[in-house]
This record gives structure tokens, sequence and C-alpha cells, in this order.
């Protein structure tokens, strides 16, 4: 499984250290002392339970259950970071880079494990007792590959929790804390290149949609909503099911998209379009800003976040 011995190198870059994460980050107040034993019981459990949905969560990559279990500072950089961002942080988590199917269990001891099964492999995590100290919480975690029965393939590292109103939060790998507003800037222009791709790619694809769509219904559409899937029945010209709903809602991966009919009518094979693709945070989701001309031709350029045009230098 080579990716996943290349992302586990990569991953203590997402982590820094954080002189004021540990006080921003651990607000609760600590459980009394005077706690029965079996109050003490279920609070060590419920750190390994938050472990093991959090990882259950990157393994299916769903980031809106993954964002459950940030802290409050690092959920609002999250929610900020690009798609592509989000879904790499998640991988990172599981040492997969696809999206899997998540099962929890238990060993013998009742320990968590988190197996995670993809196409290109299964990772199997199995999750020690939590050593509790006021608001946080230290728990071995320890990854395989599900087919390894000698360990060769085995990591070891120490996840930290936090109590944070009352719930568990990722906080730390080891003594390293999960500091996202320092790195998400850093982590989004790492990306700037895959997303600058996608955009192009996103911008043939509508166009193959529109030819597609001039076709079958002989004029242009509209707006790209008529691109986009039926809600319900067979397609229409008023939704015609040629675009997934994320891209003819107009805004995927970090970029803006819009169809702008260049003629006096939509109407007959002669009308003529131009596409357009921007950045929505310029120098974080995207530098260039791609532009479809109405003859077809592509073209590109770092217009510092303005709609490209087709004087910009073509590309392919």
């Amino acid at each position: 499984m080579r990716y996943q011995k290349r992302i586990f190198g990569a991953f203590g870059g997402i982590l820094l250290a954080a002189a004021n994460g540990f006080a921003q980050d651990s607000r609760s107040n600590p459980e009394p002392n005077s706690a029965s034993a079996s109050s003490a019981a279920s609070a060590q459990s419920a750190p390994g339970s938050a472990l093991s949905n959090a990882l259950a969560a990157a393994c299916a990559q769903n980031q809106t259950e993954f964002a459950r279990f940030l802290t409050v500072r690092n959920k609002d950089s999250f929610s900020r970071m690009t798609p592509a961002a989000r879904l790499a942080l998640m991988k990172r988590f599981v040492l997969l880079g696809e999206p899997g199917k998540a099962a929890i269990s238990a060993n013998p001891s009742g320990r968590p494990i988190v197996r995670c099964e993809t196409p290109g492999g299964t990772t199997e995590m199995q999750i020690g007792g939590a050593d509790i100290h006021d608001n946080v919480a230290f728990l071995p975690l320890e990854l395989q590959e599900a087919t390894d029965s000698t360990g060769a393939s085995a990591h070891q590292i120490n996840m930290g929790l936090v109590r944070e109103e009352s719930e568990w939060k990722l906080l730390s790998l080891g003594v390293l804390l999960l500091d996202l507003p320092a790195l998400e800037v850093e982590w989004d222009e790492s990306e700037i290149e895959a997303t600058e791709k996608d955009a192009l790619e996103s911008l043939k694809t509508i166009t193959s949609a529109v030819e597609s769509y001039r076709k079958k219904y002989l004029r242009l559409p509209e707006s790209l909503a008529n691109l986009a899937p039926p809600a319900r029945g067979k397609p229409s010209a008023e939704a015609a099911g040629l675009l997934d709903s994320e891209l003819a809602k107009g805004e995927k991966n970090g970029y803006a998209f819009r169809c702008v009919i260049a003629g006096a009518s939509d109407l007959g094979a002669p009308a003529k379009y131009e596409l357009s693709a921007t950045p929505q945070k310029y120098g974080r989701t995207g530098r260039r800003s791609f532009f479809r001309d109405s003859n077809g031709g592509f073209h590109a350029a770092d217009r510092q976040g303005a709609v490209g045009a087709e004087t910009d230098p073509q590309v392919e």
C-alpha cells in the first residue's frame, strides 16, 4: 500500500505546535473528583468513542461528520479550507486515498477497533485505553493493513483529545497540536495547482454539457441550472441532467462558474456563448481565472480574482 506509506510521512506536516493552542482548546471545567466509579468508567470510554467516530468520518470522507470532532477554532478554519484541502486532511487520519466504508467494533478487552475498507486497501485502527488528565485525554492508536498478520505495516501514534463544552474533540498527534488556523492558508496554497486544473476541466465539462443541450433542444440553456439533474422524473429542457448538481449551481471546489449567451438571441445554432471560472477566494482557492470564448478557445491568466477574457493567453 504505497499511498499509505507516503501519506503517513506527510501526517506530521499538517500538525504544528502552538503555544497558546492548549489554553484556547481546553476551556471547559474539569470533572469533579467525587465522580462515581461508573461515571469514571464512562469518562474513560468517551474519548475512545469520540476518536472512533472521528476516524470513521475520516474514512468515509464525510466532512460534516468529521467537523463535529474538531475544536471550535479548528472547525472554523476547516470550514474555510477548500474541499480538496479538507479531503486531504481526512485522508491523513486513516492513511488511505479513497473514501471507504467504516466499521466500528471492539476487541476482547472492549477497546475500539475502526476498520476502513476501500477499493485500494483496508486499514485497521486499534485504540488503546485513555489516559485522562482533567480536560485532556491521550490515547494510543495503532494503524496497520488489515491483511498484515505480522505487524510489519503497523504504525503506533498517540492521539490527543480535549474536552470542549462537555464533548471530546481532536487536539493533537503526540505533543503536536492540531492547529488548523496556522495552516489553512499554507494548506490551500499547496492545493492551488490541483484546484486550478479541476476548474479548467470543469469548464470543459460545462462546454460538453451545453453542446449536448443545444443538440437535443435546438437552443442554448438560459443558465447552468438548466443542465442540472431533474428533481424528479425524466430530463427536460428545464433540468436536462447533463451536469452534477454542484456544478449546475455554478460553484465547485473553490471556483465560481458562469455561462453568458453572446448574441441577440439564444435560439438556433448560430447562437454563441462564453464561459468563465473565477477563484472564489483569490490566492487560496486559485490564482488564475479561466475563460472559454465564443469560438471555443480556452484562456487563463492571473487577474487578481477578476473574470477572465478572450485576450488572456490560450490554454489547452
